[in-house]
């Protein structure tokens, strides 16, 4: 007969819906990135000894049953490799492209809140990497419907696509926890 851990309850005054909310990064066996989970699969990751942990978070909840206490870290390493299937292009998500952008406007550079197709759609533009950028509200509505040259507006940088196992993960996570940027690569911050 399988074992079955005790459950575990949270410990102190820790709301169980951001416990609930929060995300553990998971590094492959190379420390390569893999994908954020939840803090629950990432605790039954770290009770089956299937992971270990890389970094703890102090702040973060502390899970007790009668025989163990796990402390919720922040990030996760598998103690096996997993081959990860090659995929060439990252799939487009809002999340990625205000990374791609650093949350800045392609047009004037303030703070991107909203994304723009350069050549709009209505123009026969596609939503992919190569024409949508991050954009200020004031600029995305200045802009509306309108070609760049007829403003005679200029982008900021030009639009690629995103390359590397990290913009997997980017494209969705939008809150990124401080500690995985150094698992993260050039790019994320």
């Amino acid at each position: 007969m399988p074992h079955h851990p005790a459950p575990l309850h949270l410990a102190g005054d820790h709301d169980v819906a951001a416990w609930r909310k929060r995300r553990v990064l998971l590094l492959n066996a190379t420390y390569e990135p893999l994908t954020a989970l939840s803090a629950r699969r990432a605790v039954v990751l770290l009770i089956c000894a299937k992971a270990d942990a890389v970094h703890d978070d102090p702040q973060a909840p502390v899970l007790h049953s009668a025989g163990a206490t796990v402390a919720i870290p922040s990030v996760i390493r598998l103690r096996t490799y997993v081959r990860v299937p090659y995929r060439a292009r990252v799939p487009m998500t809002r999340a990625a492209l205000m990374h791609r952008d650093r949350y800045r406007c392609g047009y004037c550079g303030g703070k991107a809140e909203t994304i723009d197709h350069v050549i709009p759609r209505s123009r026969g533009g596609e939503h992919s990497w190569e024409n949508c950028v991050a954009s200020c509200a004031p600029c995305n509505h200045r802009k509306a419907d309108k070609m760049l040259t007829e403003l005679g507006w200029t982008l900021r940088h030009p639009l690629v696509s995103p390359k590397g196992p990290h913009w997997r993960l980017l494209s969705t996570t939008a809150d990124l926890d401080p500690t995985w940027l150094q698992y993260l690569g050039e790019g994320a911050a």
